[in-house]
């Protein structure tokens, strides 16, 4: 049996995450473990910095890498993605907090984030600079971090992956809530080398999951219940043509 390496960074909940016994557990790795049941190849995690999963993917250190990746015109230049939700970019904030928190007016708020996400690139960013610089980026290591931030009121707001957001505030207990609409939807996926047979395949198996339900169940049991893709898709486009992978 071969082997599916594979790198997450944890935390990342509900993508990744480590439980009580420290053993790596999330959406991402069930569904890429399915994946590898699939192929049948043995699935074989490999923990790293976020910054550096893609060029793990790229040097082919690793074959796959994910962690709530966005699958984005500017990545799809040096790889392929194979796109297993739709989600987007929500706020979350104190539910009674000093402030009121509005992703549409964020001039003068603080705003915590994990860095090198899209929500740091693509959302916070371009806010700070439309505001003059007067919108406070707090970048963290982990998404975890950046909702701990709001708890302890040094920000005023989270900015994260929309299962993110709604994954911090379903473990605070009631002292954080959703704030504002969810905005800039897109496709997140599995990152393989660009143009490479093993996209096709993974693509192949993930086809498999949806048609016998493991993946909506897989979606479901982490509380996943919308932006679920009908049928596989590598940069999001159809793959038309499974034969070439026999499952």
């Amino acid at each position: 049996m071969g082997f599916l390496p594979w790198v997450p960074i944890p935390p990342f909940a509900p993508f990744q995450f480590k439980d009580s016994d420290g053993a790596l557990i999330g959406l991402e790795m069930d569904l890429a473990h399915a994946v590898a049941e699939v192929l049948g190849l043995e699935f074989r995690p490999v923990e790293q910095d976020f910054s550096m999963i893609l060029p793990a993917v790229q040097s082919g250190q690793v074959d796959i890498g994910g962690s709530g990746f966005t699958d984005t015109p500017d990545r799809r230049e040096n790889f392929d993605f194979v796109d297993t939700f739709y989600a987007g970019i929500q706020w979350a904030a104190l539910a009674e907090g000093p402030r009121d928190v509005d992703p549409s007016h964020p001039c003068g708020l603080t705003v915590a984030v994990q860095r090198t996400t899209v929500s740091e690139t693509d959302d916070l960013r371009p806010k700070q600079e439309a505001c003059g610089g007067d919108l406070t980026i707090l970048s963290y290591d982990t998404n975890d971090n950046a909702a701990l931030a709001v708890l302890m009121g040094r920000a005023d707001a989270l900015s994260a992956d929309s299962p993110v957001s709604s994954w911090a505030v379903n473990r605070s207990d009631g002292r954080m809530k959703m704030v504002g609409e969810m905005f800039e939807a897109s496709p997140y996926g599995f990152a393989v080398p660009k143009d490479s047979d093993l996209g096709k395949a993974v693509a192949a198996a993930f086809q498999h999951l949806i048609d016998t339900g493991e993946y909506a169940r897989i979606m479901s049991a982490w509380g996943v219940e919308e932006g679920h893709v009908e049928h596989a898709m590598i940069n999001e486009r159809p793959i038309n043509d499974l034969s070439l992978i026999h499952i």
